[in-house]
């Protein structure tokens, strides 16, 4: 009974998750051989399509200032699922002692309060990947329709097909024809749909990777705010128990540490990008605005919303981690310290002393990730935005 519980909560916890990230061969509790490594570089050069194609089509000047957004949208959200899978795949023995333990932390579930708190935690991390990767899975799906539209329609109003001028669902029309590639149009859109939703599964799904990971370690660190508090010191094994739950805490700390170091250059990228992105899609706000395009706008807008949602889910999960591991203090002192025998009173000193130090997620190990961080960024770009609209109206 017991081992078919266990099998149930894992399942309800990773196979989402497993489902994305499998195929593209960075699944942390897969058997690293030739066929994942396979897996992983075909998936790489697929979504290195997303940055080429874009980037030669700036360089031969066929697009519009339109395109020309639209194509670095996709140019940047390429470079970053490209980093992802390289830096998940490089850092795979930090995630896989990650999951280790998390299916370990499983297997030790005490009672159901412990299993709700694992199963909230849980529950959050499945909402965050299904409903990112399905908003980005229809806009792909969406992106990869709208040529075929407007190829019938040009096919209606009676124009030669040698009139018709093909488009793709990434800006490729005149990379295409520079690179010698076949005139096979619903080929090369299938392809270039691929190449956008392993995009999007690598950008999303590495991103819960991370973010399920960080909630399941805050999850573990509730349930070990509960047992200091709940503590008995009548019960048999005194010291055993308690030095068990320091050691449980010095754990914790280990698997945050190897999980920052392995996210730390991902999280540069990130903001980076998203910064630059933020700053971009704010002056074509003010464009449009100024010219009344309405279609522009909304365009606008849901890019911008899509930035902000990722930066501030990092920001939030971080801060939430750090909070968690700084109230693990203040329970330790609302407990029955006092009744302890002096030498277990002497560990509780060192462990409230490592939870004022805690272990943040920080981009490049120089900028912390939280909500101070975020509020930085949009201040800065907003600063920035406000000079260019006066620009734009003088």
């Amino acid at each position: 009974m017991a081992s078919k519980r266990w099998n149930e909560d894992i399942a309800y916890a990773m196979t989402p998750l497993k489902l994305v990230l499998w195929p593209l061969g960075v699944w942390p509790l897969q058997v690293y051989n030739l066929c994942s490594l396979i897996r992983c570089v075909l998936t790489t050069c697929l979504m290195s399509i997303v940055v080429i194609l874009p980037s030669i089509e700036f360089y031969l000047g066929c697009t519009d200032s339109g395109q020309n957004i639209y194509a670095l949208i996709l140019t940047c959200c390429g470079i970053l699922g490209v980093t992802k899978m390289i830096c998940v795949r490089i850092y795979a023995t930090n995630f896989t002692k990650n999951y280790k333990s998390a299916l370990n932390d499983y297997m030790l579930i005490e009672n159901d309060e412990q299993r709700a708190i694992m199963h909230r935690h849980a529950l959050m991390g499945r909402a965050l990947l299904c409903s990112t990767i399905s908003v980005s899975y229809f806009d792909s799906v969406l992106y990869f329709l709208i040529p075929f539209l407007g190829n019938e329609y040009n096919n209606q109003t009676n124009i030669t097909n040698k009139d018709i001028i093909l488009e793709y669902p990434i800006p490729s029309r005149c990379a295409l024809k520079y690179l010698n590639v076949p005139d096979m149009h619903k080929m090369c859109c299938l392809i270039e749909l691929i190449s956008m939703l392993l995009t999007c599964s690598s950008n999303y799904g590495n991103d819960t990777l991370i973010l399920h990971v960080a909630l399941h370690i805050c999850g573990q660190i509730k349930i070990l705010k509960s047992k200091f508090m709940n503590f008995e010191i009548t019960g048999p094994k005194i010291y055993d128990r308690f030095n068990g739950l320091i050691k449980k805490h010095g754990h914790l700390v280990a698997m945050t540490k190897i999980l920052a170091e392995a996210i730390s250059f991902i999280l540069l990228t990130q903001l980076f990008v998203s910064s630059v992105l933020l700053c971009i899609m704010g002056f074509q706000f003010i464009l449009a605005l100024k010219v009344n395009d309405i279609t522009m706008m909304v365009k606008t807008v849901m890019v911008l919303n899509a930035i902000l949602a990722q930066i501030t889910i990092y920001s939030f999960v971080g801060d939430y981690l750090k909070s968690q591991m700084e109230e693990i203090a203040t329970y330790i002192y609302q407990s029955v310290w006092y009744d302890l025998p002096a030498t277990l009173m002497k560990n509780l000193t060192f462990v409230i002393m490592r939870s004022q130090s805690p272990v943040q997620f920080q981009a490049g190990n120089f900028i912390v990730i939280n909500f101070m961080t975020y509020m930085s960024i949009l201040k800065t770009s907003v600063s920035y935005l406000s000079v260019l609209r006066v620009m734009v109206e003088s």
